[in-house]
């Protein structure tokens, strides 16, 4: 994985400016106490990852299409192509979206954030940002 990519920034929990700091205080997304709690800014860059109230809300529709698209993946290829009966497949696919719950979460929301925030490679050479408290 290149640093630098959008991509980058979204599998490995990085600010999605520096893409040095962390995003989530726990890398670990199956710490289901805390597997939502975000630094309030870059630890690095200063970049906020507080916006406003109710932006990440947006980060809804990301995690909702991870999910649209694990679904529909596993019916087309388990049940259209090789057949197998759905309730089986259900049987598999029910836990494992109850599994994949916290990643998609994270991952939601890191996709929303990299949709606004570009990366800056010279954001973690000490240039801080500085936010308005307005």
């Amino acid at each position: 994985m290149r640093k630098g990519s959008k991509i980058y920034s979204i599998l490995y929990n990085k600010c999605p400016r520096c893409q040095q700091g962390a995003f989530f205080v726990y890398n670990n997304p199956f710490n289901l106490r805390k597997f939502d709690k975000m630094h309030p800014h870059c630890e690095v860059c200063g970049e906020s990852f507080e916006r406003e109230p109710g932006f990440y809300f947006g980060g809804m529709y990301g995690s909702y299409t991870l999910y649209t698209l694990l679904i529909a993946s596993v019916f087309v290829s388990c049940v259209v192509v090789l057949k197998i009966n759905i309730f089986y497949v259900l049987a598999f696919l029910i836990p494992i979206l109850i599994i994949s719950q916290p990643v998609f979460f994270r991952w939601g929301r890191l996709l929303w954030i990299n949709i606004f925030v570009s990366y800056n490679p010279d954001a973690a050479n000490g240039e801080k940002k500085i936010t308005p408290k307005w």
